[in-house]
């Protein structure tokens, strides 16, 4: 067989593994009924074991990080970088790329940047626009107009797609910074090694913090060319705007975002990161055929440099917009969409998988924890839901023999009492989110919609299978039938 041949074999296994493992453990329950019930039912509440582990987990970390988070709003970041000496030297290039986005949300992401701590001479912002924009000079005129005198540098740059590139942040991404290094850094006008990269979405809110956080944690850490920054991703800034299912489902992502920060040593970035221009430039900027960009570039990071790379948390948030339309059902199709173009981050794995078995420099304990954990949230992504709802009533239903056994009898009394034990840490973590992270209910929206939010919450079984469940199935499918899906912008109105 033709090594290339060979290669593309090997890649489409794995790219069906994801997805026939999701399918086979959908229906474990089903045709195990009828042939191992009793390792249905240990598996059942295996499962639900394990989810309330994910529940504690979930609110402990949540609450650990909130409380960190509290006190880095308040922290003098910028009188504690001017404790080192070189602390001028520093330089953040931030990466914000768009297409079709409305002016004002560009302005909004922006002004955000402007408010900052840091010293603007210091930061130099990158508004990667899309060729295949139509009026995009526009956008980038009014831009010009409000910006630039506001920073050190203001830079436009335009991304042609070519052969070999697919569209979306990630090639638009290297476009940017290709030119920005070529102007700043080649131009001699900062220093490669003081130089921070931002990858920021169009619609992001920066915490005025954070860039003088981020210039400290550069400053203080020996190992900064090894590491990654992250902070909390806050999706409320268009929370009161939203419907019921989809303002719960993105209080369940922000919850689950900020606790992650506590999980170091399972912390990947997403979204908005921080990382060197020095590590940038050495593993070759962002793959422009790669869709998944933020555990991409992570992965690419860590098999680069031998295991190196860690994520170090930025305890401060991020202010990012939900999904939304100008109705319910186009709002809920938007979010169905987004979430899938997250879970097509499970086509990254066979690139990882293949890395972790040809990287012999990393030690077995750290590639194996890595790569196990990712694999762990790609690969559950569709089936904690069938599991947990579902999954319990499928074996007696289909094998009245079995419903007739003490297990089968006692097996949805069983799970039901593991799994309520979920919903005081969900109540108690969900309750101080709404103190500290959800923005104060503006003046324009009645005081009854605040009261009944709290009860939105009812519908979580309804919002975990359409934003949970089918996006996760619909990309692990799609991968497996090699149907793959192009970067959707998602709208935001």
């Amino acid at each position: 067989m033709k090594p290339e041949k060979k290669k593309y074999l090997i890649k489409r296994l794995l790219e069906i593994l994801p997805g026939f493992t999701s399918w086979n453990l959908i229906l474990f329950p089903i045709w195990g009924a009828f042939v191992a019930p009793v390792a249905v039912a240990y598996f059942i509440l295996l499962f639900d074991v394990f989810w309330v582990y994910q529940s504690v987990s979930l609110a402990v970390f949540g609450l650990i990080a909130y409380f960190r988070i509290e006190a880095s709003k308040n922290f003098d970041w910028l009188g504690e970088i001017k404790s080192f000496p070189d602390w001028k030297k520093v330089h953040h290039i931030v990466i914000v790329c768009t297409y079709k986005e409305p002016l004002y949300i560009l302005e909004r992401t922006l002004n955000s940047l402007a408010d900052q701590t840091m010293p603007k001479n210091q930061m130099s912002i990158v508004v990667g626009f899309e060729k295949r924009e139509t009026g995009w000079e526009e956008k980038a005129a009014e831009l010009e107009k409000s910006f630039s005198k506001k920073f050190a540098n203001l830079i436009f740059s335009e991304h042609t797609l070519i052969p070999g590139e697919t569209a979306g942040k990630h090639s638009n991404a290297k476009a940017a910074i290709l030119k920005a290094k070529k102007q700043l850094v080649d131009g001699g006008k900062i220093n490669l090694d003081y130089t921070t990269v931002t990858s920021c979405d169009a619609d992001h809110v920066y915490h005025p913090n954070h860039f003088a956080c981020l210039a400290y944690k550069f400053l203080d850490n020996p190992n900064r060319y090894f590491r990654f920054w992250q902070p909390a991703i806050v999706f409320y800034n268009n929370f009161w705007r939203l419907p019921a299912p989809v303002r719960v489902v993105n209080t369940i992502g922000t919850i689950w975002c900020t606790a992650q920060l506590v999980r170091t040593d399972r912390l990947i970035n997403q979204q908005n990161y921080s990382l060197s221009l020095k590590l940038l430039d050495k593993i070759g900027y962002w793959d422009v055929d790669v869709i998944p960009e933020d555990w991409h570039i992570f992965f690419k990071a860590f098999f680069a440099t031998s295991g190196k790379i860690e994520v170090e948390p930025i305890y401060l948030p991020l202010m990012a917009d939900a999904a939304q339309s100008t109705s319910f059902f186009k709002t809920v199709k938007n979010q169905y969409e987004q979430f899938k173009r997250w879970a097509w981050g499970v086509s990254d794995d066979p690139y990882v998988i293949i890395k972790y078995f040809s990287e012999k420099n990393i030690s077995f304990e750290n590639k194996t924890l890595r790569v196990l954990r990712m694999l762990k949230d790609h690969f559950l992504w569709p089936v904690n839901f069938f599991i947990i709802t579902f999954g319990v009533n499928i074996p007696i239903l289909f094998n009245k023999e079995f419903a007739k056994t003490a297990l089968g009898f006692n097996l949805p009394n069983i799970s039901s009492l593991i799994l309520t034990l979920c919903l005081l840490p969900l109540g108690i973590v969900v309750f101080w989110d709404a103190k500290k992270q959800r923005p104060p209910r503006p003046k324009d929206v009645p005081k009854i919609k605040s009261f009944l939010i709290p009860f939105e919450f009812i519908l979580m079984p309804v919002v975990g299978f359409i934003f949970g469940a089918l996006p996760g199935l619909d990309a692990h499918t799609r991968l497996m039938l090699g149907k793959y899906i192009e970067y959707r912008v998602t709208e935001k109105i």
